[in-house]
């Protein structure tokens, strides 16, 4: 079902790491800025006065993309909280298509409008493993092939319908199993294994159980072991990334902290699918305490996304990275900025 890309992950491993064991006041967090991240001195400081800062970090190959970015908001964690769960506020973005939220349990109604546009539909007709517009196990290119009538008036219909089924069932699948039913993405002459990557990148961090180690644990071993304070919740959507509509099902997972532990709350936003572009993504956010002045409440935003992406090697591919990428860190530091006009204008 998925091909999700996680770079973020291994950033936001890195990010916990050294974030979630202190305050956000405390020298550790400023010293994590520093020696983990290398901001400078004048990016630390900007973070500090309410300022975004945004960064791509260092990836271990061409098609990983990792982004921090942080800021400091005048807010009460429980307003980011509440805004990041928000679904009535993602469907109006102008890069979101269309959006649904899925029931507990997962029905067939609430895919009734996830569906392909014209284009992939016929780019869906001549797929077959190893070479495929579209992102799919080889198993589920088999079964779209010896489905479907290519020939009749209403493929567009069927190919829908088949597709809406299929997504249902890999996710209640994958409700009861977990990572092995993301199974093997043979669009590509190079297979993607997205349980292996996923957890490849999750361990590109040792010291991250030593902070968060249920949290991190559940990532990896869903549906086993949820800890009491993590909640779920999954949703998919159609998106405009790049040149054509991305389809995405996406888990929410998140972790509410005890009043007393330095990270209020951290969601990760865990790809599940992406018919496009996106083979993993895993995107996080840790609300770190800052005052205690309830009178002035605040809190430091920090972000880590990450993605392994198609189309980023070669000579071709590297241009493309580097456009990408810069894109990608000017849109983070906007979207940092109307998060906090957001959350404190609603203090």
């Amino acid at each position: 079902m998925h091909r999700s890309a996680i770079a973020t992950a291994a950033l936001m491993i890195l990010i916990v790491a050294a974030v979630l064991p202190v305050s956000a006041q405390d020298p550790k967090l400023m010293k994590f800025f520093r020696d983990s991240v290398a901001l400078t001195p004048d990016q630390i400081a900007a973070i500090r006065s309410g300022q975004p800062v945004a960064k791509n970090l260092p990836s271990r190959t061409p098609a990983e993309v990792f982004l921090f970015g942080a800021i400091y908001i005048h807010a009460t964690p429980e307003s980011y909280l509440k805004f990041a769960q928000d679904f009535d506020r993602l469907r109006k973005l102008p890069n979101y298509l269309a959006l649904g939220v899925f029931s507990n349990p997962p029905q067939a109604s609430d895919l009734k409008d996830f569906s392909f546009d014209n284009d992939d539909i016929k780019a869906l007709k001549n797929c077959k493993p190893g070479d495929c517009l579209i992102q799919m196990p080889a198993s589920s290119i088999d079964a779209l092939q010896s489905s479907i009538d290519w020939s009749a008036p209403d493929v567009g219909d069927q190919v829908n319908r088949h597709l809406q089924k299929t997504a249902l069932q890999r996710l209640l699948d994958y409700q009861q199993q977990g990572n092995p039913v993301l199974g093997v993405y043979n669009d590509k002459h190079d297979p993607t294994e997205v349980p292996q990557q996923f957890a490849y990148m999750l361990s590109y961090s040792k010291a991250l159980p030593e902070n968060l180690p249920n949290f991190y644990q559940y990532l990896l071993d869903y549906p086993k072991a949820k800890p009491s304070n993590v909640e779920d919740a999954f949703y998919w959507a159609r998106v405009k990334f790049g040149l054509k509509p991305t389809l995405r099902i996406v888990q929410m997972v998140t972790l509410h902290g005890n009043p007393s532990d330095p990270v209020a709350y951290a969601i990760a936003q865990k790809q599940l699918y992406a018919s496009h572009y996106f083979e993993t993504a895993l995107d996080l956010s840790f609300c770190v305490r800052g005052s205690d002045d309830s009178k002035q409440p605040g809190f430091y935003l920090i972000m880590a996304m990450g993605s392994e992406q198609a189309g980023l090697t070669g000579v071709k591919g590297s241009v493309v990275r580097k456009t990408a990428v810069g894109r990608s860190v000017s849109n983070l530091e906007k979207a940092l900025t109307n998060i906090k006009t957001t959350l404190e204008g609603n203090q």
